[in-house]
């Protein structure tokens, strides 16, 4: 697959070196695309780096957000052409500190995070995976056979779940589906399974007791 990472930051850049290792076809996208060039060098010959307008110009089968929460908003209007139809995956967090006034009212109301982003990216499909690990187990602890840590994620419809699974285990993590968009809020800062690296019997068990109340 062509995956586009939009934020090639610590999150998107490892993800974006696993998928190119595993045979995907990956560009790195930031605002300085000539900064990324160690990234890509250490990637192999499955990456490039690019703009994020050539990112969504390159009509990619993925993209995975993985920049500030408050870009979203911009990109989702900039871009919109680019993206519809693609499965977008979700790895952003609000946090105000960071994002501002935005990402505080997010955080406020009744929807998870992961249902704003896709309120804002309509026209696409949305998943959401890879926001409450932590990223040094991210980088570190991908393509094992054993001892596996397990990514929770959720995906609007049947087709996105496949993909985003599918994509999760080409890395070597386990996978927990939780549910649709609504679910996610159990994933979001300060929940119960943010920053939990965990196996799956542990993770699933997490998820269980915390939906039991």
């Amino acid at each position: 697959m062509k995956i586009g990472i939009i934020g090639s930051g610590n999150i998107g850049g490892n993800l974006g070196k696993h998928w190119a290792k595993a045979g995907h076809d990956v560009l790195f996208s930031s605002r300085h695309p000539e900064e990324l060039q160690n990234l890509v060098h250490e990637s192999g010959d499955h990456a490039k780096a690019v703009s994020v307008k050539e990112a969504f110009e390159a009509n990619a089968d993925v993209y995975l957000l993985a920049m500030p929460f408050k870009a979203i908003d911009d990109i989702a209007k900039t871009y919109a052409s680019g993206y519809s139809n693609k499965l977008i995956i979700d790895a952003t967090n609000p946090y105000p500190e960071r994002d501002g006034e935005m990402a505080q009212e997010v955080r406020d109301a009744n929807y998870s995070a992961s249902e704003y982003t896709a309120m804002k990216f309509s026209t696409a499909k949305t998943a959401k995976a890879f926001n409450s690990i932590k990223a040094e187990h991210l980088r570190d602890r991908a393509f094992r056979t054993t001892d596996k840590l397990t990514i929770p994620y959720a995906a609007q419809d049947m087709e996105s779940r496949y993909i985003t699974k599918k994509l999760i285990e080409d890395m070597g993590f386990d996978t927990l589906y939780v549910g649709n968009l609504a679910d996610t809020q159990i994933m979001d800062p300060d929940q119960p399974i943010y920053g939990k690296s965990l196996t799956h019997d542990e993770l699933k068990e997490l998820v269980d007791s915390t939906r039991a109340y």
